[in-house]
């Protein structure tokens, strides 16, 4: 009896492996929609120091401006990019700003992510840069849609006056 309870666990953990390895290949990952290309102009940074946390780097954010099928306008001055950069090349971002669209809705953006630079798996140099942005608008206006889905951003840097251009995508 204790062979035949051996047999049939060890079948149904093959079974079960199998059905694994088969469905997981088959699942379709998702899809993405561009949303808007933000060209954020930024300040002189400065250091907070050395925090118990990490090295503490903050960002001014002075402006810009933004444009994508569904949304237009500017980047409100007055926000900022917090990083805190840890031993190993990693640095935590939280960027925090507002924008107005062309009609006159202000959206609140809460953008965190990573920046890594390293060595990759072979040994190669490699550089990691994205973030997932997160969007508060007003439950009453054309952009509430922005409340309801995750958004992922690759960032580029070298924009327009020394600032940085983040092309953002919605995660359907």
């Amino acid at each position: 009896m204790r062979k035949v309870l051996l047999s049939v666990a060890l079948l149904f953990v093959a079974l079960c492996g199998y059905a694994q390895e088969n469905t997981s290949a088959n699942i379709p990952g998702p899809e993405l929609e561009f949303v808007v290309q933000l060209k954020v102009a930024l300040g002189e940074s400065y250091s907070v120091g050395e925090t118990p946390r990490g090295g503490r780097n903050v960002v001014p954010i002075t402006g810009g401006t933004f444009e994508g099928p569904k949304m237009k306008g500017t980047v409100i001055s007055g926000g900022a990019d917090y990083q805190l950069s840890s031993k190993g090349g990693r640095t935590e971002i939280e960027a925090i700003y507002s924008i107005k669209t062309d009609d006159g809705v202000y959206i609140h953006v809460r953008n965190n992510g990573i920046i890594s630079m390293g060595n990759g798996e072979n040994g190669a140099p490699s550089f990691y840069f994205r973030t997932t942005p997160k969007f508060e608008a007003p439950v009453d206006s054309k952009y509430a849609w922005l409340n309801n889905a995750v958004f992922v951003c690759a960032p580029a840097m070298g924009g327009a006056g020394g600032g940085i251009t983040l092309n953002v995508w919605m995660v359907k």
